[in-house]
């Protein structure tokens, strides 16, 4: 008996290492993979109205954002316009801030001058391949990039189609349409105005900054809204007044940029038409400003900020933007949302980068006073050029 049990014991000894042998092995838990792309936590500004399309698009954007980089953690704070450029300069120059905000280049050039953004060629490198040139330039201070370019903004020529059947694409039609009959109202103004010069070959500054608008251009320029006034377009300084009578339907042209399409829209509906300013001896260059990404010199996490700014600036992105915030397109795989917003892109291709030098900031206020003079007849066109270029000259010494 005791033989027998010693083995069945045996045997069950045997069986049960047989047994163990072919279970499945105990599977490990998968190990979690890190995150790929930038990792850490960023903080962005943004001054995009509360309600607006702008704010809308941002809120999408980000979202995906967030899903392309689930390892960084992306804070945005809305700062209204009128406060966001003294509350960065304030806190950055205090050695605090956000890693990045997006606003146009209105301040660049005093920006980058007291070291309020970081130089980011080295991070921009081969990454801009699809931007135009006029962009990346409207984001450079003395050849250096400061900014990630995401969209552009420069003046165009709105018309009515209910009085005008085709817009006029050189300056001869356009006045010929205007000794025609047709209504035209300007708004006079040193940026306004400033693409027409362009027209017509002029230049505002050689490559030292030094005012050139006396050698050519400026004064045809002039003399030619002088006969645009003479066959009956009318010229305000007042910009309500000055654009009333296009709003109402009443003038069949006026020059404005995109910030007033919504409302032109609301106004006249599918009789809202935009295209460059016509050309003559050659193409309009309104003064181009371009909006983009600017990062923080005592950011923690530089790499990611760009990366950020670069996927908010991608062909995807910038698509969404363009769609549902009618930015205007500044790469070249971007489509124009419609024929509105081709006008504005079309305008800005030509455009002259606004410049970021301490001598533009004296541009303002003697050809301000020049297109004034010229408009209200008590200065001739040559002698008003000469006076402001003079000045300019003159302030920057």
């Amino acid at each position: 008996m005791k033989k027998y049990t010693f083995t069945l014991l045996a045997a069950l000894v045997v069986l049960g290492l047989v047994l163990s042998a072919c279970a499945p092995k105990e599977t490990e838990a998968p190990t979690e993979a890190a995150p790929t792309g930038p990792t850490g936590e960023v903080t962005l500004w943004h001054a995009y109205q509360t309600g607006s399309a702008e704010e809308d698009t941002m809120s999408v954007l980000i979202e995906n954002a967030k899903a392309e980089f689930p390892g960084l953690t992306i804070n945005v704070l809305q700062i209204p316009f009128d406060q966001i450029f003294n509350k960065w300069e304030t806190e950055v120059a205090a050695g605090g801030g956000p890693d990045m905000f997006v606003a146009p280049n209105d301040d660049l050039g005093n920006m980058s001058r007291a070291g309020l953004v970081d130089n980011l060629d080295s991070y921009l490198a081969g990454k801009l391949d699809h931007v135009s040139q006029v962009a990346i330039d409207g984001m450079k201070v003395d050849g250096v990039l400061y900014g990630v370019p995401e969209s552009a903004k420069a003046v165009a020529l709105y018309y009515n189609k209910s009085l005008v059947e085709t817009p006029p694409a050189t300056t001869d039609e356009l006045l010929q349409m205007v000794q025609d009959g047709a209504p035209m109202t300007f708004f006079i103004g040193a940026y306004h105005m400033f693409g027409w010069p362009g027209s017509f070959g002029g230049q505002l500054l050689d490559a030292d900054n030094k005012c050139i608008a006396d050698q050519g251009g400026w004064a045809e320029a002039l003399e030619y809204l002088l006969a645009l006034k003479e066959a009956g377009a009318t010229f305000d300084a007042d910009y309500g007044v000055a654009e009333a009578p296009f709003r109402n339907g009443e003038s069949a042209f006026f020059v404005n940029g995109p910030w007033a399409l919504a409302d032109y829209q609301a106004d006249l509906g599918d009789d809202l038409g935009v295209v460059p300013i016509p050309s003559s001896t050659g193409a309009a260059n309104p003064l181009n400003g371009i909006d983009g990404f600017y990062i923080n010199p005592n950011s923690e996490n530089k790499d990611a900020a760009v990366e950020l700014a670069l996927f908010l600036v991608n062909k995807e992105s910038s698509q969404i933007y363009t769609n549902q915030a009618g930015h205007v397109p500044i790469r070249d795989d971007v489509e124009p949302a419609d024929d509105l917003n081709a006008g504005f892109a079309e305008a800005s291709a030509t455009g002259y980068p606004r410049p970021q030098s301490v001598e533009f900031g004296n541009y303002w206020a003697p050809f301000g006073d020049m297109f004034t003079k010229v408009i209200e007849g008590a200065s001739a066109p040559a002698d008003a050029v000469n006076e402001a270029c003079a000045a300019m000259n003159a302030a920057n010494e």
